[in-house]
C-alpha cells in the first residue's frame, strides 16, 4: 500500500512538471512571435517582413494575405470566448487551457509572418524626414504600451504561466480580480490601442503594410466587442460602472462623467 501510495504521488509530482514544461514552452514559443510581430511590422531584425518576400499577382497576393488574417482571427476569437472555453477543458486540463490558446495564436502568426507575401505599392513614404523620425518613435511606444499593459494587469496569468505554475505546487487556479491601474484607467483596452499604434505610425506604409493593419484594425474592434461581452458576463455591475466611467479606446473624458461631475459641483455649490 505504501508502495502505491509513494508510486502515485511521483506520477502526479511528474505530471505536474510536464506541465509546467508545457506552459514555460508554450511562453517561449510567445515570446519569440512578439520579438518578430516587432521586426515584421517594422521591417527590422528579421529577414521576413511585412514588405518582403517572393512576389506574386495582386490578386494572389491579397488572397493568400487576407486567408492568413482570417485564420488567426478566427482561432483568436474562437478559442478566447467562454462557452469554447468550458467545452475545450473537458478534453484538455484546465491548467494547460491558456498555454494551448498562446501557442495556438503563436504558431499562426509565425505560419503569417513566414508566408505574408509583399504588397509594395506605396501609401506614403517620409523616411529620412522629421515625420518619418515621430512616427518610428510613435511605433516604439505603441509596443511599450502594449508591453506595459501585459503587467499592469498580470503577464503571466494572461500567458498561462501562473496558471501551470500554481498546478505544478498544487494550488487551486483563482481568476484575477477585476482592476484598474494606470493606463487602465484613461482607456478600457489600452493593450488594443498599444498594437493599434504600432500597427499605423510607420514612416513607410505600403499597400501590405496597409491591408495589415486595416483588418487587424477590423479584428481588433470585433474582437473588442465579444471580449466586452465576457467581461460583463464576469464581472457583472462593477465592469458595467467601468465602461461609463473609462472611454473605449480613446483616452477622452466621457460625456456622461463630466455631465456628473458638473451636477456634483453644482450641488456642492448649492449646498456647502
Amino acid at each position: 500500500m505504501a508502495t502505491q501510495t509513494g508510486t502515485k504521488k511521483t506520477a502526479i509530482a511528474w505530471g505536474r512538471m510536464l506541465v509546467l514544461v508545457y506552459g514555460t514552452f508554450c511562453y517561449l514559443i510567445f515570446l519569440v512571435t512578439v520579438l518578430w510581430a516587432i521586426g515584421f511590422v517594422g521591417n527590422v531584425f528579421f529577414p521576413k517582413t511585412i514588405d518582403t518576400g517572393p512576389r506574386v499577382s495582386f490578386i494572389n497576393a491579397v488572397l493568400i494575405d487576407v486567408l492568413l488574417l482570417g485564420l488567426f482571427a478566427l482561432q483568436h476569437s474562437v478559442m478566447a470566448r467562454l462557452g469554447f472555453k468550458q467545452w475545450w477543458t473537458r478534453i484538455i486540463p484546465s491548467s494547460i487551457e491558456r498555454s494551448t490558446y498562446v501557442m495556438v495564436a503563436s504558431l499562426l502568426l509565425l505560419l503569417l509572418y513566414w508566408q505574408w507575401l509583399p504588397l509594395p505599392g506605396i501609401i506614403w513614404n517620409v523616411e529620412q524626414t522629421a515625420g518619418g523620425v515621430f512616427l518610428q518613435a510613435l511605433s516604439w511606444i505603441g509596443w511599450l504600451i502594449v508591453l506595459l499593459s501585459t503587467f499592469l494587469i498580470n503577464h503571466f496569468d494572461l500567458f498561462g504561466l501562473r496558471q501551470v505554475y500554481l498546478h505544478w505546487r498544487g494550488v487551486e487556479y483563482t481568476s484575477m480580480d477585476m482592476k484598474t491601474p494606470a493606463l487602465y484607467k484613461l482607456v478600457r483596452h489600452p493593450l488594443m490601442l498599444g498594437f493599434l499604434i504600432a500597427f499605423w505610425a510607420t514612416p513607410h506604409m505600403t499597400v501590405g503594410h496597409l491591408l495589415f493593419s486595416g483588418v487587424f484594425t477590423g479584428y481588433i474592434l470585433i474582437g473588442i466587442y465579444l471580449e466586452e461581452r465576457d467581461l460583463l458576463l464576469a464581472y457583472g455591475e462593477a465592469y458595467r460602472r467601468y465602461q461609463q466611467r473609462v472611454s473605449l479606446l480613446l483616452p477622452v473624458p466621457k460625456k456622461q462623467v463630466i455631465l456628473t461631475e458638473r451636477r456634483n459641483e453644482t450641488c456642492h455649490k448649492n449646498h456647502p
